[in-house]
C-alpha cells in the first residue's frame, strides 16, 4: 500500500468520514481556509491512481467512495512509524510516548486491558 500525502490523507479522512461524496461535499467538510475546488479534484484523481478511491457516475459528475479500508490504512501507517522510528519494537515507541507525553497511569492501565483482552490464549 502507497503512502499519502498529508493533503491526501486529509481527503482520505473526510471520505472515511461521509462513505461516498462528491467534490464539493469534501471540501465542506475540510477546515478554513477551503481549498479549491481544482486542488481537491486532483487530489481525489491521484487517490484514486493509488488504489484509495473508485467512484460511481452522478449525473455530469462522479461520486468518490473509499476503497482502502481506514484500519488497513491505520496499520499500515502504525507499523511504518514504528520500523522507521523505533527499529520495530512496539515496547521502545511506548516507552517513548510514556516519557515524552505524561502519560497518566489510567491510559496505561486501559492499554494493558486491552493487551490482555486480545492476547492469545
Amino acid at each position: 500500500m502507497k503512502q499519502l500525502t498529508k493533503a491526501e490523507e486529509e481527503i482520505m479522512q473526510t471520505l472515511w468520514l461521509l462513505k461516498k461524496a462528491n467534490v464539493k461535499s469534501i471540501i465542506a467538510m475540510l477546515p478554513e481556509p477551503k481549498p479549491a475546488y481544482n486542488t481537491v479534484s486532483t487530489i481525489v484523481r491521484i487517490l484514486e491512481s493509488k488504489g484509495f478511491v473508485n467512484y460511481e457516475k452522478k449525473g455530469k459528475g462522479h461520486v468518490y467512495f473509499p476503497i482502502v479500508a481506514k484500519e488497513s490504512y491505520s496499520n499500515q501507517s502504525i507499523n511504518k512509524l514504528v520500523d522507521n522510528y523505533f527499529q520495530g519494537s512496539f515496547k521502545s515507541m511506548v516507552s517513548f510516548f510514556v516519557q515524552k507525553n505524561d502519560v497518566d497511569v489510567k491510559d496505561i492501565e486501559v492499554l494493558l486491558d486491552e493487551i490482555n483482552k486480545n492476547k492469545p490464549q
